[in-house]
């Protein structure tokens, strides 16, 4: 009698427990199914051989800059010590609206060099508008390579790229690293997330033959790509954008993880935040202007390339995910205890396990070993810390996104050291004669 009248009280609250456990459940589906989708790419993801190699591509490198005098000659000179036949390669730095000595330095570095100024078409989309249609006025170019100006890369880099070039792909991605992953546990963080974001989820997408994405640095377009989709992406986040529009013209960005290039991150944590801002930001202005839009193509095409590029699209940042699921999991265990189920903790556990996964292959593979694995503890503080910064900034009423090139603050570094018994002594281009008379026809 006792017991049932505990069960006939217990009615009242235990009815909207399960009303509310079922919200909870179906908030945290898109959650959930962002870390199904990490972890389905984690799973397929594996490291490949040697690609394909090539050297009979023309190509010509192209290196946006803007007052990055501090980095671009060991970036040309890491670019004049690649595995590729010289007069099959040309390096050309765009000096875009520079007011250091960027220019006179790639020149003196050996590559040739578009000096550029407009104030008000300002940015790195614009910089590779502009290099591109100097370009493929001529007839020379097969196929452009895009080398951020702060970059180091693979020795192989442009023979693997000319490779898959040479067998039909028109777009192109290497693998895109860290090159200071050991200035501090910032670095190091990333370098693990860079591990995470492009080798496992390119390589994953790549098994799924689909288009694994454009990052902005060391990728490689056709002529033919070009031609039928002209680079006009101008966003902060111009490389998703590109590929997001590749991917609709029936254009996939193939994955070439058996060479990269190592692009040097802030290690403090005010150029942290700016970089941050300009990535998450930019794919958030991007997923509010062409997300709904490209999952309809998806649909409606039946096309698999244009789901994937939607579900990335879609994708939260992990912190942002793991943020979620966490107050998801920990809502829905309070309220299962009244409810008598756990539907809302289940979903939120299944898809926290889904992002530990991706995560923990992210670090397996990025080589950190124990260093890493203690700087991964620091995550949620990270996140936290990211969260509660997001949060005063809208308070504080912070623009949402740069709308012009700015260029992140980053650590010095020496000279890079030249390979040993190997010197290279890149000719000189005079911006008045060669790179001007080359172009003058084009402008």
């Amino acid at each position: 009698m006792i017991l049932r009248v505990r069960s006939l009280a217990s009615l009242p609250v235990q009815g909207p427990a399960r009303l509310v456990d079922s919200v909870l459940a179906l908030v945290a589906i898109p959650s959930a199914a962002s870390g199904a989708y990490l972890a389905v790419l984690a799973a397929l993801a594996r490291r490949r051989g040697r690609g394909p190699r090539s050297d009979d591509v023309r190509l010509s490198v192209v290196v946006p800059a803007h007052d990055e005098a501090s980095d671009i000659a060991d970036t040309v000179a890491s670019l004049l010590r690649t595995e590729y036949p010289t007069d099959r390669r040309r390096i050309v730095v765009v000096a875009d609206n520079c007011t250091d000595d960027t220019a006179a330095i790639a020149r003196k570095a050996g590559a040739e060099v578009i000096e550029r100024s407009d104030p008000y078409r300002r940015g790195k989309g614009f910089a590779l508008d502009h290099a591109f249609g100097l370009l493929l006025a001529e007839d020379w170019t097969d196929a452009v390579v895009v080398v951020d100006a702060d970059t180091l890369v693979d020795p192989g880099l442009l023979r693997s790229l000319a490779g898959r070039l040479a067998e039909g792909e028109l777009a192109v991605q290497a693998d895109y690293q860290v090159r200071n992953p050991g200035d501090s546990w910032r670095t190091r963080l990333l370098h693990i997330a860079f591990t995470a974001f492009h080798e496992v989820r390119s390589s994953g997408r790549e098994r799924l033959g689909v288009s694994c994405g454009l990052r902005g640095n060391g990728m490689a377009f056709s002529r033919e790509a070009l031609a039928r989709v002209p680079h006009d992406a101008h966003s902060i986040v111009e490389d998703l954008e590109y590929g997001i529009r590749l991917g609709q013209a029936g254009i996939r960005v193939a994955y070439a993880g058996d060479v990269a290039v190592h692009g040097k991150m802030p290690s403090d944590g005010a150029s942290s935040k700016s970089q941050r801002a300009r990535w998450e930001q930019g794919r958030a202005q991007l997923r509010k202007r062409d997300g709904r839009r490209l999952v309809l193509q998806a649909v409606q095409r039946r096309d698999r390339v244009l789901a994937d590029l939607a579900a990335d699209l879609w994708v939260p940042p992990i912190g942002q995910v793991v943020s979620a699921l966490s107050i998801g999991l920990v809502a829905g265990i309070a309220t299962g205890h009244v409810a008598g189920r756990h539907h809302a903790a289940w979903i939120n556990a299944a898809g926290l396990l889904g992002v530990g996964a991706h995560v923990a292959r992210g670090w397996q593979r990025s080589g950190t070993g124990a260093a890493g694995l203690l700087d991964l503890g620091r995550a949620p503080v990270y996140v936290g810390w990211k969260l509660l910064d997001k949060v005063r900034s809208r308070r504080a009423g912070d623009p949402s996104a740069p709308t012009e090139w700015v260029r992140t603050a980053r650590t010095a570094t020496g000279p890079l050291a030249a390979d040993p018994g190997q010197t290279h002594q890149g000719s000189v281009v005079d911006a008045d004669s060669a790179v001007t008379a080359r172009f003058e026809g084009a402008s």
